[in-house]
């Protein structure tokens, strides 16, 4: 997320009122998670265990929970909870508008786009030409719409995704200020649910078909022509590379790519990475032709038994 115009490390410190490590002019330009910080934000680390991960990264600037020796180039926010500090600090630069009409006055709608009723369309929407948004849609806050996009009733993106810090109080849900983009040509069906990103965008790329009921966690990315079909849940932060076919109750782990081309067979559970133009099946998942020939051998343990005991 990029804020509208560049502040001081010390104003962003004053916001959240902790101390800091670096010039009081210190340019600041933004906020990101980890995965997609660049240059010139702020990202949060409250663990030792990603204190390297989070002073490596893009980041110029570190909200951290210890002083630490801090890169060149760089600067630190000291804070005794970084994951309420960064809550803060997207409530402050993208604070919660509420909405009394079913479409906002502030969505931006193209021509030929036909709205059915009982839509849902937050503030700042934008939705391209020759559009077809069927009934009961919720389109959240900010999302982006491509041209020539169908989607199907009862589908919601933009929603908060599962994202939480375990408290002795509870669980504390990690604020979002995040964007759905949908590229031209997506069809998206019935029931799907689509999560926006924590401080970036969840994009479905262009050409790409989603049958009804998936879910898509937040910040995944979602190449061109791809094909998804029923019940398939992807977990947030993940990237599924242009032209991957997915097949029915196919659930993710986050963080995880698949590659060009692949094809995921059925009730497969990705349980990492996979490289492109290849066949998978299983949990965890291997190769399917691997996988099948695993179950093949399988099968054949009873006989294998009866044998050894009829010797």
């Amino acid at each position: 997320m990029k804020f509208s115009k560049s502040h001081t490390l010390k104003e962003i410190a004053q916001i959240i009122n902790c101390n800091y490590v670096g010039a009081d002019d210190f340019q600041v330009f933004g906020m990101n998670e980890i995965h997609v910080v660049e240059t010139g934000d702020i990202v949060f680390v409250d663990h030792p265990k990603y204190y390297d991960k989070a002073l490596q990264s893009a980041a110029t600037v570190i909200l951290i929970n210890k002083e630490v020796d801090c890169p060149e180039g760089k600067a630190l926010l000291i804070s005794d909870d970084p994951f309420r500090d960064f809550n803060l600090l997207t409530q402050y630069f993208k604070p919660f508008q509420s909405a009394n009409v079913s479409i906002s006055p502030s969505a931006k709608i193209g021509k030929n786009t036909i709205i059915q009723p009982n839509c849902f369309i937050g503030n700042n929407v934008t939705i391209g030409d020759n559009c077809v948004i069927h009934a009961n849609v919720t389109i959240y806050d900010d999302a982006v719409i491509g041209n020539h996009v169908t989607i199907h009733s009862g589908t919601i993106l933009g929603a908060s995704a599962f994202y939480y810090k375990n408290r002795p109080t509870g669980f504390d849900p990690l604020i979002y200020g995040g964007r759905v983009v949908i590229e031209d040509h997506v069809d998206i069906g019935a029931l799907c649910t689509i999560d926006k990103g924590v401080t970036g965008d969840t994009t479905i790329g262009a050409g790409s078909k989603l049958d009804n009921q998936i879910q898509v966690g937040h910040d995944t990315i979602i190449g061109k022509k791809c094909l998804i079909a029923s019940q398939v849940g992807i977990a947030g932060c993940c990237v599924i590379e242009d032209e991957v076919t997915i097949w029915g109750q196919v659930g993710t782990n986050s963080g995880i790519t698949i590659g060009k081309k692949a094809v995921i067979l059925g009730q497969t559970g990705v349980t990492k990475s996979v490289v492109g133009g290849k066949s998978y099946f299983g949990t965890p998942i291997e190769e399917s032709r691997v996988k099948l020939k695993e179950l093949a051998y399988v099968k054949q343990i009873p006989n294998i038994i009866d044998q050894l005991k009829s010797k």
